[in-house]
């Protein structure tokens, strides 16, 4: 029997995933739930692949294999499909609906699939995507769609809607947890089922 909630955090350098990923850390710690996490970014920059492996109630190892994350949390849609071979059959991708062209296929022009192309090639899984950019900017700041997403995300995660909020301000800067607190909220609102 699996004992922890894997989640996977992805995005490019500079989007806020490891933000991202110590707030859920944090939230583990507000509700006493045990928590393993590791980053793995390398050579990441901005613009560079960052993943973040959160592992809650998880009493081994912090790195999540391959076809056994419950949640992927994507800041990017070709992140997505770039990291989709993590997500376990039955598992739920949360995506914000941008596209950030790699360095790399940018200077080469290489084609870049269009949004459409992406979610075609995610095949059956469960995957929503949402705007991310337009919600960060209705809170308040392009700078909180990591936040929108853990929002979004939020009716996924086995941890409590305070336990979140209380997170979220405990690990932003204290002049923009208003603003953080109401991104959480927006983006928690666009999936209310």
């Amino acid at each position: 029997m699996k004992e922890s909630f894997d989640v996977l955090i992805v995005g490019v350098g500079g989007q806020g995933t490891i933000l991202a990923s110590n707030i859920l850390g944090e939230a583990c710690l507000v509700a006493g739930v045990s928590v393993r996490g590791a980053e793995t970014h390398g050579m990441a920059q901005r613009g560079g692949s960052v993943e973040t492996h959160i592992r809650i109630g998880g009493v081994y190892g912090p790195l999540i294999s391959p076809g056994t994350a419950d949640l992927i949390i994507s800041f990017d849609l070709l992140e997505a499909l770039r990291y989709r071979h993590f997500l376990k059959t039955g598992g739920t991708i949360i995506t914000s609906d941008a596209v950030v062209i790699p360095t790399s296929a940018f200077t080469d022009g290489a084609e870049v699939p269009t949004t459409d192309e992406i979610m075609e090639r995610l095949g059956d899984v469960s995957c929503t995507a949402i705007d991310a950019a337009g919600l960060a900017v209705e809170a308040g700041t392009i700078l909180a769609q990591n936040v929108v997403m853990l929002g979004a995300a939020s009716h996924a995660l086995p941890l409590s809607v305070e336990a979140l909020r209380e997170a979220i301000s405990r690990c932003v800067p204290p002049k923009t947890v208003e603003t953080n607190i109401r991104a959480f909220e927006l983006g928690r609102a666009c999936l209310e089922q």
